[in-house]
């Protein structure tokens, strides 16, 4: 194997301007100092932990192993720049459905539809490999961005969780959202 083939990155899920790959160890240290700290990120994700270097090193030893999820991260197909990263979670593959979560971390990327891209791959994977019948998120009330993208890929509000979140000192609602396999092949066959 040639130096050019060892250093090219993998790449499990491409599109045109994004590819997903799996998070390695040497991502680490960028989540520690860049994706966990930005203010409007952890708003929109309602983060409140407080998180330590030996902390990410344990969360990504037990998702590493860890069957029931996938985690990856965004990356740029110009650049291979890091830009987010994203999940699909508690996967049930007797009632074939899944949960996924999304962020993107430099603001510069927010709504130029690098996430919808990167979401709408994960989403063609678990229908068309995994075989899923459904797969649902929640997104709190006050992210009318990362809820309008949703709907783009088919995404319909199922519910609300009221004052789920208590955060800067108010209460907010969490909305349940879940598209279906048909749901998604309508929206992006258009």
């Amino acid at each position: 194997m040639s130096e050019t083939e060892r250093s090219q990155p993998i790449k499990f899920l491409e599109g045109p301007r994004v590819y997903l790959r799996p998070i390695e160890q040497a991502d680490l240290d960028f989540f520690y100092q860049h994706a966990l700290w930005d203010k409007e990120g952890r708003r929109l994700t309602g983060t409140q932990a407080v998180f330590s270097r030996s902390g990410v090193q344990n969360w990504f030893e037990r998702i590493s192993t860890d069957a029931s999820r996938i985690d990856l991260v965004i990356c740029l197909q110009k650049t291979d720049g890091m830009i987010g990263d994203i999940a699909m979670l508690d996967i049930d593959h007797q009632n074939r459905k899944a949960i996924v979560r999304i962020s993107i971390f430099d603001k510069g990327y927010w709504g130029n539809g690098y996430g919808t891209e990167a979401m709408s791959l994960l989403l063609e994977f678990g229908f068309d490999i995994m075989n899923l019948n459904r797969v649902g998120l929640d997104v709190f009330a006050y992210n009318e961005r990362g809820k309008q993208a949703y709907k783009k890929l088919g995404f319909i509000e199922e519910g609300c969780i009221r004052e789920d979140l208590f955060y800067e000192g108010a209460y907010h609602d969490s909305i349940l959202m879940g598209v279906k396999r048909d749901e998604f092949r309508r929206m992006t066959d258009q």
